[in-house]
């Protein structure tokens, strides 16, 4: 091999020396969700709320002597009021009307409402209404140049999409987790009333609730709402209500100022492998209509006893509880196309849904520990003058059953709140996620159930 000369050498010495020790390839190159973010972020606000809570004065209060001892004398707990604060976050979806989405927990309760915008701003929010059965709420802010997030379709969502989830957890400045949608559909988590969830692995903290979850094309397509995790911080399994059940449920809460849920009136269980043979199915999918209520849209189609449903507007049922959040997530005037199996034949009618009657409803539509009973409002002359909500029916072997509520029970308060009226007590139930805690007046005695 000839010699290299040695201008030659001298050059390519020259050209390393210039070269920098660690290239680094142009920013262009380098994947990043940064650009999306910085779209995204301004229209995620950080909401903090400050209410008042009754409190016990004494922890003795708390001692099942002390319970009985005014329990049986008709007497109230003393009690003081607490201040307590809150955090979380929100969605602008309407730079115009100011309308910011959150969580019903966030704001519940909440005598003030500071809504504080990406830029410093700070704004007292007007709560225009919520639905504590999804945990939605519609807030109104008097901002201008507010920035907005694109609502994307959540229908078209698909196990293992990219998702990126930004809110305020634990009070932080805005903060940015990503992941994938690990699951659709979620339901019967004892969550929520009505469930119908995005599960992910984007990390989501306490903070995070109402918070936006975004697709990489930064279109928003769920409100950040649970974790599941026994220690209360993240552990990969996070929930997040679709966007469009949000943006439904808060058109339904502008027109009407409330959630008007669609009814089909009937009762209904699952089915077990015994209860699939006798009614001739291959499978364990479906509900079980076990009764019918009189006058009911459900009657008007023509829908009995023994029927089994599987399907609603071509969604699959495989559970009473599939049926119930489906029917229960629909609108009041809504067409439901039925399918059904009865007698060794697939069936299908159409029916109109009404809005629910709040005279009788089943246990389940509070909480899933209720499930089995029969809960009816008490009329003014009826039990001596007792307000409250009366257990009707406990069905056998049921989750009521079993948490030892009876027919004839009349629920006096629900999370230590007073309920005179259905639909007192399903605000009442949606204070503690989760949790339940019941006043019950049996005979001439009065004692607590607390259910998880």
């Amino acid at each position: 091999m000839a010699a290299m000369p040695f201008a030659a050498l001298t050059l390519t010495a020259l050209i390393f020396a210039a070269a920098p020790a660690h290239a680094v390839a142009p920013l262009a190159e380098v994947p990043t969700l940064a650009p999306m973010i910085a779209e995204v972020s301004p229209a995620v606000v950080n909401i903090a709320t400050s209410g008042t809570e009754n409190v016990r004065s004494n922890p003795l209060f708390d001692d099942p002597f002390f319970k009985r001892f005014f329990e049986r004398r008709g007497r109230e707990f003393p009690q003081r009021k607490r201040q307590v604060h809150g955090q979380g976050s929100g969605v602008v979806i309407d730079a115009a009307e100011g309308h910011v989405i959150t969580n019903h927990h966030v704001v519940e309760d909440a005598d003030e409402i500071i809504v504080t915008l990406g830029d410093g701003r700070e704004f007292e929010a007007e709560l225009i209404g919520s639905d504590p059965e999804v945990d939605i709420a519609l807030l109104q802010i008097p901002a201008e140049d507010l920035s907005t997030v694109t609502v994307g379709d959540s229908s078209r969502l698909r196990v293992g999409d990219f998702v990126v989830a930004i809110g305020n957890p634990f009070g932080l400045s805005q903060t940015v987790t990503s992941g994938i949608v690990s699951g659709l559909g979620r339901n019967d988590l004892g969550i929520e009333s009505y469930e119908d969830f995005i599960q992910t692995d984007a990390a989501i903290n306490r903070g995070n609730s109402g918070g936006a979850l975004v697709n990489l094309r930064g279109e928003l397509i769920g409100i950040n709402t649970a974790i599941l995790a026994p220690g209360g911080g993240s552990v990969g399994i996070g929930f997040a209500i679709p966007s469009n059940l949000a943006l439904s449920l808060t058109g339904q809460i502008l027109e009407h100022g409330k959630v008007r849920r669609g009814r089909l009136g009937v009762y209904i269980q699952d089915l077990d492998a015994r209860l699939a043979e006798a009614f001739g199915l291959d499978n364990r999918s479906g509900a079980l209509i076990s009764r019918v209520e009189p006058d009911s849209p459900a009657e008007e189609a023509g829908l009995q006893s023994g029927d089994v449903v599987l399907s609603v507007d071509h969604r699959k049922v495989d559970s009473a509880s599939d049926l119930r959040n489906i029917i229960g997530l629909m609108r009041v005037g809504q067409e439901a196309r039925i399918n059904f199996w009865r007698k060794g034949r697939m069936m299908s009618v159409d029916i109109l849904l009404r809005e629910r009657r709040m005279r009788q409803v089943a246990g389940a539509e509070f909480h899933h520990r209720l499930r089995g009973a029969l809960l009816k409002e008490l009329k003014p002359d009826e039990d001596d003058g007792d307000e409250g909500v009366q257990v009707a029916e406990v069905e056998e072997g049921s989750p009521a059953a079993d948490a030892g509520l009876r027919g004839g029970d009349i629920i006096v308060s629900v999370n230590r709140h007073a309920v005179a009226s259905l639909q007192q007590m399903r605000e009442a139930v949606g204070l503690e996620r989760g949790r339940l805690l019941l006043l019950i007046k049996r005979d001439e005695s009065a004692f607590y159930l607390a259910l998880r």
